[in-house]
């Protein structure tokens, strides 16, 4: 049986947005909270906010996990959440996605299978931030940030050929759901026609 830890990934140093991306306000709320509702309506085990620092909206069901230093990105947030996890999958989703759906992400969930998660793929890259993990992966992760090689990417490929996680390639009418903010003018409609209403 299938049991589930989320993971909310707040650790970017927001450079080109200008400020803490968690904060800036989507659809009238902050977006770590509009994320967090859509990791709860998943039904975790735990929910996690993987950080560099402890922030100062840090929910009251959530479990802060601080990444370790020199902190590698995502890589470094999604080890640490792998460690610390006493469930069979990892639903991975980055504070900076604000299209994303629990439909969506439920809908990977539905798509894991024992020991094997679910990583969507656009063209030929992965989208690793919105993502079903087996805790089998642990090791590769921890292998990954004790190496040189950094990239989610790599690693991606190592798994898929390892059996442990299947891609999953994203239809392109869906591609807006993993759509990242980076800079202010990413908030505007216009920038992103394909949005949803």
């Amino acid at each position: 049986m299938m049991t589930l830890t989320a993971v909310l990934l707040t650790g970017g140093e927001s450079r080109r947005m200008g400020r803490d991306k968690a904060t800036i306000e989507f659809d009238k709320q902050p977006l770590w909270k509009r994320q967090l509702q859509i990791l709860r309506g998943l039904g975790p085990e735990r929910i996690l906010v993987s950080a560099r620092l402890k922030p100062s909206w840090l929910p009251a069901d959530g479990e802060f996990l601080q990444d370790d230093p020199p902190s590698r990105g995502p890589l470094s947030g999604l080890t640490k959440a792998l460690t610390a996890m006493r469930t069979t999958h990892l639903l991975a989703l980055a504070v900076d996605m604000p299209f994303m759906t629990s439909e969506q992400l439920g809908h990977f969930c539905n798509l894991a299978e024992t020991s094997r998660g679910i990583v969507p793929v656009i063209g030929d890259r992965a989208e690793p931030l919105a993502a079903v993990y087996p805790v089998e992966v642990s090791s590769e992760f921890s292998a990954a940030l004790a190496g040189s090689d950094f990239s989610l990417q790599s690693l991606i490929r190592t798994l898929v050929v390892a059996g442990k996680v299947q891609p999953w390639p994203v239809l392109e009418e869906d591609e807006h759901f993993f759509l990242s903010v980076n800079e202010p003018d990413d908030f505007k409609k216009g920038r992103f026609p394909n949005r949803p209403p």
